[in-house]
């Protein structure tokens, strides 16, 4: 078995000086497959689930060209990396859609804080029941997703002492949400926030991990992992998703892993502890100090991966992805973005030093994998 999985990409469009400009109108309207997002400075695009990882690579790469093709016709423009208003711009909004009832209600009540580009991975689980407890999983394992792929250490021009500032400051909605022990216990409590009003529509559950389907919360096919920055190139991604693969199946197989019945702790302080690890992961990515869910024993983050890397590491092998997996090595070794951006900004470079960089390292990356793995697929 090898699961479906698929991509929602936010990505910032601007100039090649870094600075984020709002073109996602402009971009909707000419090229099929893109999406506004309430701020018109990013713009998201979606892969077709696929179990086959080399299909996902050109499926991440594809969209990214035909966008920038379209965005040197349009002027000078280009594609930011970072998962925040790393250069400036977070004291206002821009409207992607000004007659959005939703977008007035999201940009009343968080401002800015939305204004973050990072990257949904999907993956397929058609049983809603081992759904709910590969949520209930994952949701105490999302600080470990989050360490992989921090990218956004700076906003407004100014090294924030977050990672993930985009995590930091991110408004989780509603301020609670439980784990959930059951497909009719998630139902029920969906109903509820939107009765209540603390959830505007099905789509207004903003939290590490959630359910996701056709028509929530009844029909469920996916768990969808929302806490991960942006991670520009696609084979860290690739290795990122592989693993949260790999973590699934091992869960799929194994019914006895679950946090209700595997954990010292009940399941309110459960949701207290994933909280505090998050806020930890947010801060200091692969070098914080965590606190593991089944017993509260201290670990960081780093080790925790590479443990869970060794212990999936077969079951890669044996479904056939685990190259994908391995570049997983290099990001424990070399860091992730947001960590390589601090250690030239420690040297002296600053933000838009690094982030000019980044930009041209991001499309020189692209045009490599397109020349050596997906010439023929993208042609």
């Amino acid at each position: 078995m090898v699961l479906l999985k698929g991509f929602e990409i936010e990505m910032y469009t601007g100039t090649p000086q870094g600075e984020i400009v709002g073109l996602s109108d402009k971009i909707v309207a000419a090229l099929d497959g893109f999406m506004r997002e309430p701020d018109s400075r990013n713009v998201e695009y979606i892969t077709q689930p696929s179990p086959d990882y080399e299909n996902l690579l050109c499926a991440l790469l594809r969209p990214r060209r035909e966008l920038r093709n379209y965005l040197d016709r349009l002027g000078n423009y280009t594609l930011i990396p970072g998962s925040t208003l790393s250069l400036g711009g977070s004291d206002r909004f821009l409207r992607s859609d000004p007659a959005n009832p939703y977008h007035d209600y999201i940009e009343n009540t968080y401002s800015t804080k939305v204004v973050t580009a990072s990257v949904h991975i999907n993956i397929g689980i058609s049983d809603p029941e081992v759904l709910m407890r590969a949520c209930r999983v994952i949701r105490m394992e999302a600080p470990l997703f989050l360490a992989l792929s921090a990218s956004s250490p700076f906003l407004d021009g100014k090294a924030t002492g977050y990672h993930s500032t985009r995590w930091g400051v991110f408004p989780q909605t509603p301020t609670h949400v439980p784990l959930f022990a059951s497909h009719a216990d998630h139902i029920q409590w969906v109903e509820n926030q939107l009765a209540a009003g603390t959830m505007q529509n099905v789509r207004h559950l903003w939290t590490s991990v959630r359910p996701n389907g056709d028509r929530r919360p009844y029909d469920l096919n996916r768990l969808e992992l929302r806490i991960c920055d942006l991670v520009t190139d696609p084979i860290a991604l690739l290795a990122i998703a592989a693993l949260l693969e790999a973590r699934l199946l091992q869960i799929i197989e194994n019914p006895s892993i679950d946090p209700l019945t595997q954990s010292t702790f009940s399941p309110e302080e459960l949701v207290t502890l994933t909280a505090e690890n998050e806020t930890a992961a947010a801060v200091g990515s692969l070098d914080a100090q965590l606190r593991h869910w089944q017993d509260g024993r201290s670990i960081v983050a780093r080790d925790w991966i590479a443990q869970m890397y060794q212990d999936v590491w077969a079951i890669a092998k044996q479904r056939g992805f685990s190259c994908f997996l391995s570049p997983l090595q290099k990001i424990l070794r070399e860091g992730n973005e947001a960590q390589q951006w601090l250690q030239l900004h420690t040297v002296g470079f600053d933000s838009q030093r690094v982030i000019t960089q980044a930009i041209v390292a991001t499309q020189e990356r692209e045009i490599e994998l397109e020349n050596k793995l997906c010439s023929s697929l993208l042609a």
